[in-house]
C-alpha cells in the first residue's frame, strides 16, 4: 500500500472535502465588503455589541476614514472602550488600503473597519491577498451612489446579525 502512494501527502486532513460557509465561519473570509447608503451607520449599529466585546480584549478596533455619523456616541452607548479605538485619517484611497492592510496584518487589532468609495478589481484582489495573512476581522464599507439603490437591496448582508461574528478573535 505504501508503494502505491509514493510521495503523495499522507495527512488524513488533506483528503477531507470540507465546504466552508463564509457567512458563518469568518476565519476563512476575514474581509467583508459591504455596500452602504447610510455611510456605514446602520452597519456600525449592527456591529456595536461585537465591537464592545472586542474592545474589552485589549486589542485595537481600528476605524479608517470614518465619516461624521455620530460614531463616537454610538460606540460609547454600546459599551465600547473608547481608549481601544484607533482612528486613522488617510489622505487618499491608496493610503486607505495601505492602512487597512497594515492594521489587519499587525496582530495588534481585533477589527478594522474602513470607509471608502467603490473598490476596483485591483483593490479587491489586493484585499483577497491581504485576507490570507489577516489577524483581525476586516470590514470595508463602500459608498453606494443613489442610482445603484436597487442593486444594493438585492444582496442582503445578514452575517452581521450573528452573535458569533467576532467571538473567536483574541
Amino acid at each position: 500500500m505504501n508503494k502505491l502512494l509514493g510521495n503523495a501527502p499522507r495527512h488524513p486532513g488533506l483528503w477531507l472535502d470540507n465546504i466552508r460557509d463564509p457567512d458563518t465561519d469568518w476565519q476563512y473570509a476575514p474581509i467583508s465588503c459591504v455596500p452602504t447608503q447610510t455611510q456605514g451607520r446602520h452597519e456600525l449599529i449592527q456591529l456595536s455589541t461585537q465591537l464592545a466585546q472586542l474592545s474589552q480584549q485589549g486589542r485595537w478596533v481600528v476605524l479608517i476614514n470614518p465619516p461624521s455619523i455620530g460614531y463616537k456616541q454610538l460606540l460609547t452607548s454600546a459599551g465600547v472602550r473608547m481608549d481601544r479605538i484607533l482612528l486613522v485619517h488617510a489622505k487618499d484611497e491608496v493610503e486607505t488600503l495601505w492602512a487597512m492592510e497594515k492594521a489587519l496584518t499587525s496582530g495588534t487589532s481585533s477589527a478594522v473597519i474602513t470607509w471608502t468609495t467603490s473598490l476596483d478589481a485591483r483593490d479587491n484582489r489586493r484585499l483577497q491577498i491581504v485576507a490570507k495573512s489577516a489577524r483581525a476581522m476586516g470590514i470595508v464599507l463602500e459608498e453606494v451612489n443613489n442610482h445603484l439603490h436597487d442593486k444594493v437591496h438585492l444582496e442582503q448582508h445578514t452575517h452581521f446579525k450573528q452573535p458569533t461574528f467576532f467571538n473567536s478573535v483574541h
